[in-house]
């Protein structure tokens, strides 16, 4: 008796690792879908039930990763979710479980990290934990990324909860692109 296709929806604005993460999981067995915005997402929910789901956090279109997570845990909350993200943060990290992923990972990430990480069920109490202390600059970077999140990545919203101009914050986030 053949076992059904795996079923994975990609939300990935950059086509081109979209496609290769695509055939990498096509040959593991899986049928992938793809979208690159929270529109896309739900109009392939409409036809489609997933039970894999890997979420970029920035999305060319403007939508946030963490609204995607979200609308999928709503409509499916069996559906394993992993975010994958070239800017990862201790504030989105905390966000996106919390709004249902499974795990969360910092890109570059390989199939095979991502399917461990649906995999995985539970918290890992044997994690190394870092005796390096948080510099200013970390603290800096994640409290911008975390008020992002609180404001869907709108940056003039974000500048003024954080008390800087527009521009100052546009010349932060551009010495360290978010992907």
């Amino acid at each position: 008796m053949n076992e059904p296709r795996r079923k994975l929806l990609v939300v990935e604005d950059d086509e081109a690792f979209a496609r290769t993460l695509a055939r990498s999981f096509e040959r593991r067995g899986y049928e992938v879908l793809r979208a690159a915005s929270l529109v896309e997402v739900r109009a392939l929910l409409q036809t489609h039930r997933p039970g894999y789901a890997v979420v970029d956090l920035k999305l060319a279109s403007g939508d946030s990763g963490l609204a995607c997570v979200q609308f999928l845990h709503e409509s499916d909350n069996a559906l394993l979710i992993v975010v994958l993200t070239g800017y990862a943060s201790i504030a989105t990290a905390v966000e996106a479980i919390k709004l249902g992923a499974r795990h969360y990972l910092a890109k570059p990430a390989n199939t095979d990290d991502i399917e461990a990480a649906f995999a995985r069920e539970a918290g890992d109490v044997e994690v190394e934990l870092t005796q390096r202390t948080t510099s200013i600059k970390t603290l800096e970077w994640e409290r911008i990324h975390e008020t992002l999140a609180e404001t869907n990545f709108n940056i003039s919203e974000t500048a003024r909860r954080l008390g800087m101009h527009r521009r100052t914050l546009a010349r932060k986030l551009e010495k360290q692109r978010i992907k």
